[in-house]
């Protein structure tokens, strides 16, 4: 049990990195140029992204009113924005392809 201590702030850094890394890559994502295909796929995925992060947000107002306030984290919004884009992303690309 020892070597799992040992190793945890280890897997800690490399989930902090994977996510940065795709917080990066939801920017990038957003500003490459591409054809109509593209766009509207990107398009789809932002709208998608928006409407799941309207309804977490709803949500977390109405726990705020439940339990009084609790901060929101901002690294955690925008890694869970970029998660749940490249979700509807992933899903959108093989629907329509590209």
């Amino acid at each position: 049990m020892p070597a799992l201590t040992h190793i945890a702030p280890y897997l800690f850094l490399l989930l902090l990195v994977g996510l940065t890394a795709l917080d990066l890559a939801l920017v990038i994502s957003l500003i490459r140029p591409g054809d109509e295909r593209r766009r509207l796929v990107v398009w789809k995925a932002s709208a998608s992204t928006l409407g799941g992060i309207a309804g977490y947000l709803v949500l977390r107002v109405a726990l705020n009113f439940v339990r009084g306030y609790e901060g929101l984290n901002p690294y955690t919004l925008l890694t869970t924005i970029a998660t749940l884009y490249f979700v509807f992303l992933l899903y959108y690309r093989s629907r329509y392809g590209g």
